[in-house]
């Protein structure tokens, strides 16, 4: 059933679905299996529920989010109500301003995987008092995943793709928060990314070794021991939701990861290659659209050279677009003499042997192809919009 007929079929079958609910004899069906890439390598398995599924578990989630809110921890950011990854980070740069310069990156082998199936309802049944909300939320844990045609049992985990899966991961992970808080540890946390702080290399590695302790001990998860290391808040090992810290003269402050910074300037690579065959305004416009969710993410960054480098830089790498657009000599020369070079100049850079990425630097594309006529065909100022969301910070 598609989201499109969702809608007629509630509005014919509206009773007889909440009848079956309220009688606890409604059976979910089984989810599908979705495998989506990650950026760091490898897959990022989904489980994405029917939309009658999807509709149900939102209405649950709407419901029980609010019981749960009051209990979860303030150092707790993902998948609740006007929290955010940024404000997350901003967290991890506070405490490191009052010493604790020390992070424990804790990486949880396929957490929304794992989770314990028996160890969840009972801390649910604490707070959910109806008998068959639990029930119903236990039959969308064992529902099963239908693969290839054939359906899997689910004996553990609250695969990720469904709207109650978010919440339900939060509420097994408040037990890890709790316990750090009871034991005055600095914690912060964005769904099953764990950073722990402390102000001494030593305090650090005992925090990790308690936190392996209790969350494969206590909540029988599973600890990536590569992954997870205690390191320093200004180290390049340390990556936290895409960022890192640095320090100058001027203080503390947010960075974008090398590492991320990287995969988006492949990125940035890829959508502006030669080969595309689509017009010049139709890659500006896709440059765009990833670069302001890319900037609207981490804009508390401080990278206001490195967006002043990519700019330069994308703008070289438009141009050399626009020139292999123009593909034979002759194009060439009739396009530069009406962007306004001489004839002379237009049939010797027209017939030019050198390569692509040359002539894109060169003073008579510059000349010809300015910046302000980029503008005008759609060329995103990207540094502005940087400027506009960073400066808010301190408003």
């Amino acid at each position: 059933m598609t989201v499109e007929e969702a809608l007629p079929w509630l509005q014919e079958h509206r009773e007889e679905l909440l009848q079956s609910i309220r009688e606890g004899k409604y059976k979910p069906n089984p989810i599908r299996r979705k495998e989506i890439p990650k950026p760091e390598g490898g897959v990022r398995k989904l489980g994405i529920p029917t939309v009658i599924d999807r509709i149900i578990q939102q209405a649950m989630a709407q419901q029980i989010q609010p019981i749960y809110e009051p209990l979860f921890a303030e150092g707790s950011y993902g998948y609740r109500p006007k929290r955010s990854a940024q404000q997350a980070m901003q967290k991890v740069r506070g405490y490191a301003q009052e010493g604790y310069t020390y992070a424990v990156t804790i990486d949880l082998t396929k957490y929304f995987d794992t989770i314990n199936h028996e160890l969840l309802m009972n801390l649910l049944r604490e707070q959910i008092h109806d008998k068959r909300v639990t029930e119903l939320i236990k039959k969308y844990l064992k529902s099963g995943i239908m693969e290839n045609g054939i359906i899997c049992k689910t004996e553990e985990g609250s695969p990720q793709g469904g709207p109650l899966s978010p919440l339900l991961a939060n509420i097994y992970l408040n037990e890890y928060d709790q316990e750090m808080k009871e034991r005055g540890v600095k914690v912060i946390r964005y769904a099953d990314d764990i950073v722990v702080l402390a102000k001494s290399q030593r305090a650090a590695q005992r925090l990790l070794e308690s936190s392996r302790k209790y969350l494969e001990g206590r909540l029988k998860l599973k600890i990536n021991i590569e992954k997870s290391k205690a390191v320093s808040v200004y180290s390049q090992k340390y990556k936290f939701l895409g960022f890192c810290l640095g320090k100058n003269g001027s203080g503390i402050y947010i960075r974008a990861h090398k590492k991320t910074i990287k995969e988006a300037k492949q990125k940035l690579k890829e959508l502006t290659r030669r080969n595309q065959g689509r017009s010049t305004r139709a890659v500006m416009q896709e440059v765009k659209v990833y670069i302001r969710g890319w900037i609207g993410y981490y804009y508390i960054a401080d990278m206001r050279r490195i967006l002043r480098s990519w700019n330069q830089w994308l703008r070289r790498r438009i141009r050399m677009y626009i020139w292999k657009q123009w593909k034979q000599p002759k194009t060439r020369v009739k396009n530069l003499q009406k962007l306004g070079i001489s004839e002379r100049q237009a049939y010797q850079w027209g017939n030019s042997r050198l390569g692509y990425w040359r002539i894109a630097g060169s003073q008579v594309l510059g000349c010809s192809i300015t910046n302000e006529k980029l503008a005008r065909a759609g060329y995103y100022d990207f540094p502005a919009q940087y400027e506009l969301l960073h400066r808010h910070l301190s408003d």
